[in-house]
């Protein structure tokens, strides 16, 4: 039996759920975080990879919001989604039919449930509440919806009334009802205590918040206790300290305790189309989907994960659609600069690589993130070899005052000069459309991240643009730092182009 906290107990038989399922709220509670708003596109894009992760529920908004909001339910709600979509629905029958008219397939009804909301927040009593939820839940079924009824601040609500208020709620009919906790209050003890009782009532999920720093650990606590449904938001976005987070908790069900939960494998690009559509980049450090999860500097450490995958890790990158990376700076050692190199078809002497170790970690000394192209250089630079360029930029011109943005490019290709241009969304992605034009099927490489990574102050601010691209298998990062970004990211991109060319005639020589 999975145990999660402490022994199950003799009452509540069913403390360790055949499966374990996700309510995915990103475009919902997600969308309520500062500054976050989602075009239809956009979230039509995330429930399409929610769909694809398998995740088994997709709130797709709260059709109270308005005609905007209600009209991008419905475009969600018709896009032939495996997944059920729902519509969030306060204790108002009005939210119910406006869900109704977004062609959900069911909704989630939320109702006070702590006294702090019953008489402050709604102004009535508890006694009113159950009646209301009564009779709410019975149109809702009435009309063909799939009920979930979640008593908001169940955390700070009394037990024995929130029992009794959801369990009237099963009585009328509800598929589930969900514990809440609200604004982030409760420790795993609580949560472990209040969803055992509402699991003894019937089928129960959780809603967590992370403003301790527990939301995975209610979440874990709560399916411990008999939850079998998580409600979550990818990269854990949602109001004040967020929601907990999807992508972690999947994980930790997974590794942790053998509990399957969604396409694992998807994670990774549904944090990436998250991240970029909200415009709320992913920490570094962030479990699972941060840059950092899976990158190596200590030499101690890339000595030890290329002798063995597992040495420094607690799962395969894989496991999320992640890659393994082996990061150069002032911790880098022989074994760590030694794969790179041989990643990119460069071979060194014992002496060679002795220098180029030195050299990389002089550049981290001075706080520089070392790059694939810094290495490649340093490289050449020790063995005295001549860059043979394939792809050079020769002249840039873009603008994007008033009109759609325009960019033309001059480039020198294998000796040849090619010109082109190019629109987009803005001056930077007028171009790089420019440069892919130019460069034709040799510009196929994939951009597998863009990063603006350092900025100076004052009137002569310099911006630092850092991409990664890969084409046919390989890798390369490039950083290019010039006072206009536009400027930066074509250099960067075009010397990306460049180096993944030239190892590809250098592996094409090595096989030949």
């Amino acid at each position: 039996m999975t145990v999660l906290f402490g022994s199950p107990p003799e009452s509540h038989p069913t403390s360790d759920p055949v499966s374990v399922q996700f309510v995915d709220t990103t475009l919902r509670d997600g969308e309520q975080a500062p500054g976050v708003s989602l075009t239809p596109d956009q979230k039509a894009q995330i429930a399409r990879e929610l769909d694809r992760a398998r995740v088994s529920v997709i709130e797709a908004g709260s059709a109270c919001t308005g005609a905007g909001e209600r009209e991008t339910i419905s475009r969600v709600a018709s896009l032939g989604l495996d997944a059920k979509v729902t519509s969030f629905a306060r204790g108002v029958q009005g939210d119910i039919d406006l869900a109704l008219d977004c062609g959900v397939d069911g909704v989630h009804l939320v109702v006070p449930s702590s006294d702090r909301h019953i008489e402050t927040k709604v102004g009535t009593t508890r006694d009113g509440v159950v009646e209301k939820t009564t009779s709410l839940v019975e149109y809702a079924r009435d009309h063909g919806l799939w009920v979930e009824v979640l008593g908001e601040d169940g955390s700070r609500a009394d037990l024995d009334y929130l029992e009794r208020l959801l369990g009237a709620a099963l009585d009328a009919g509800a598929d589930r009802v969900c514990y809440c906790d609200t604004v982030g209050h409760a420790t795993p003890e609580h949560t472990y205590e209040a969803v055992s009782r509402l699991a003894a009532l019937g089928p129960t999920s959780t809603h967590t918040h992370d403003d301790l720093g527990l939301a995975v650990s209610n979440a874990l606590a709560s399916v411990r206790a008999g939850a079998d449904l998580i409600h979550a938001t990818v990269n854990g976005i949602g109001e004040r300290a967020g929601n907990v987070a999807l992508e972690e908790v999947a994980i930790a069900l997974d590794h942790g305790y053998g509990i399957e939960t969604v396409d694992t494998t998807r994670l990774f690009k549904l944090a990436q189309t998250v991240a970029t559509a909200t415009g709320i980049p992913l920490a570094p450090n962030k479990a699972v989907v941060g840059e950092n999860a899976f990158s190596h500097e200590s030499g101690i450490h890339t000595d030890g994960t290329l002798k063995d995958d597992a040495m420094y890790e607690p799962y395969p990158p894989e496991k999320v659609g992640r890659e393994r990376r082996l990061v150069l700076g002032k911790h880098a050692g022989r074994a760590g600069v030694k794969a790179a190199l041989d990643e990119h078809g460069v071979s060194v002497s014992p002496e060679e690589l002795g220098t180029v170790v030195s050299r990389v970690k002089e550049l981290g000394d001075r706080g520089k993130r070392v790059t694939d192209a810094d290495l490649l250089t340093i490289a050449e630079e020790v063995q005295q070899r001549e860059r043979d360029r394939r792809v050079e930029l020769l002249g840039l011109t873009a603008a994007s005052g008033g009109g759609t943005p325009t960019a033309s490019v001059r480039l020198l290709v294998d000796g040849e000069e090619r010109v082109a241009s190019g629109t987009g969304s803005g001056p930077v992605d007028a171009a790089v459309s420019a440069v892919r034009s130019a460069l034709g099927p040799a510009a196929d490489a994939q951009l597998d991240s863009y990063h603006v990574d350092a900025i100076t102050g004052g009137t002569d601010a310099v911006v630092t643009v850092e991409v990664e691209m890969s084409r046919d298998g390989r890798h390369v990062t490039v950083a290019s730092s010039e006072a206009d970004i536009t400027r930066a990211s074509v250099n960067a991109m075009v010397d990306a182009l460049d180096r993944l060319l030239a190892a590809e005639s250098t592996h094409v020589i090595a096989d030949d």
